[in-house]
């Protein structure tokens, strides 16, 4: 069973993450299903394509589009599962809305993708704990490899570019390699922004 175009995958755990633990007490934080920031994004991949080969294999982990999983009400208001859904517990996944995978080396990002990690804020004059359109580079590209930008630089990035994704309770934001626009010198003090409710969930 091999899909020509698409990944066949698998939601890995439930199709939503609405939870967080909080003192030892589970609190539902949602209470909409149309609500993409609670769809589960973490997959394992059941086939791979026919028509081409990547490095992602059957069996990895993969991070994905919202909407793979997301289910909705149409106009009628009846309940749907999303385009995507096969059958069983099965969905497909184009090529492009698959953006970080998991195999015997770890995290890798896919394509033109990347990953930032916020870091805190040191503006004394701001009330946001997080310091704007810069971060650490947690999981770069072979594009970024060849400019010398290197998971652990420090870098910069446009506006509007970055989706916030939660990868092993660790907020990241995805965003394209095009996106990065300056590289820093580190300081050696940045620190790592990641909100309580990130690792609790």
């Amino acid at each position: 069973m091999k899909s020509l175009y698409d990944f066949i995958i698998q939601p890995l755990g439930d199709k939503y993450n609405n939870t967080v633990k909080i003192s030892g007490v589970d609190i539902v934080v949602n209470t909409k299903i149309e609500n993409w920031k609670f769809v589960n994004r973490l997959a394992v991949v059941i086939e791979t394509p026919l028509a081409f080969t990547t490095k992602v294999k059957k069996g990895d982990v993969i991070v994905i589009h919202q909407n793979v999983f997301r289910t909705f009400y149409d106009m009628k208001g009846q309940k749907k599962k999303s385009r995507s859904y096969f059958k069983d517990d099965l969905y497909f996944c184009a090529i492009d809305q698959i953006y970080l995978y998991k195999n015997s080396d770890g995290w890798n990002s896919f394509g033109d993708r990347c990953f930032i990690k916020p870091i805190k804020s040191k503006d004394d004059l701001t009330l946001d704990k997080e310091a704007s359109l810069i971060g650490i580079l947690k999981y770069g590209n072979s594009s970024l490899n060849k400019l010398k930008i290197n998971p652990g630089d420090l870098v910069g990035y446009t506006p509007n570019g970055e989706w916030e994704f939660l990868v092993e309770k660790e907020r990241l934001y995805c965003m394209k390699s095009n996106d990065i626009v300056i590289k820093y010198e580190n300081e050696g003090n940045e620190v790592e922004y990641n909100p309580s409710w990130a690792s609790s969930s």
